[in-house]
């Protein structure tokens, strides 16, 4: 497909993305009975199958990325070309906006709103690190061999980040900017969206540094 129709997948992909995350977080905050691991429960299982099923239905689409990390991270593989990373980006965060925005409308919510949550601290952000660093050393693992497991892995490795992170994973910077517009469950107070924005970028950089000190064999390509 041409660069506008797959930057259109990552758009829409990405959207639907982010109605399962805030959507999934409202309705599990309020059958939860205020019970936050049954909340954050439901919102891990929810993102998780959502991931499995839309990577299958963009991956042979778009390569269903998802992520600005995980495009430049393609990008610096050879992977991705260098000149379709400014449109997937763009994309991506739109796509990430209009996902908040369905997922209020879903719930009768303010379309745009500003969070009080606040998601900070050394720990915090060594989560975001470590999570990004998992996703994308991951998603660089996958090749023509094992290209059929990315729904499945990428789905299961978030829905688990979401447990043994502080920060319940958040991985992606155009999710993270779109997240500090909602006041619910999944949200992020805006003034700590930078810091989480630099934490997985740092994360994403280790990702590739590793996956080029440790590349897999050429034989199990």
């Amino acid at each position: 497909m041409t660069l506008a129709r797959r930057a259109a997948c990552e758009l829409i992909g990405t959207a639907l993305l982010l109605a399962a995350v805030v959507g999934s977080g409202i309705m599990g905050e309020r059958l939860s009975g205020g019970n936050a691991a049954i909340a954050l429960l439901a919102n891990s299982l929810a993102t998780g199958f959502a991931l499995i099923a839309l990577i299958v239905m963009f991956g042979s689409r778009s390569g269903a990325h998802f992520n600005p990390l995980v495009t430049l991270a393609l990008a610096v593989r050879g992977r991705c070309a260098w000149r379709e990373v400014p449109a997937y980006v763009v994309a991506q965060v739109i796509g990430a906006m209009v996902g908040v925005v369905l997922a209020h409308v879903m719930y009768e919510l303010p379309l745009l709103q500003s969070p009080a949550k606040v998601r900070t601290g050394i720990a915090q952000w060594a989560s975001e690190i470590i999570a990004t660093f998992g996703l994308v050393l991951l998603v660089l693992s996958l090749n023509r061999k094992n290209e059929w497991a990315a729904p499945f892995a990428v789905g299961a490795y978030i829905a688990a980040a979401y447990w043994f992170t502080s920060s319940t994973s958040f991985a992606n910077p155009a999710v993270t900017l779109a997240r500090g517009f909602t006041d619910t469950f999944a949200g992020i107070g805006m003034a700590n969206v930078a810091a989480f924005v630099l934490a997985q970028v740092a994360g994403a950089a280790l990702g590739v540094l590793v996956d080029r000190a440790l590349p897999v064999s050429p034989s199990r390509q």
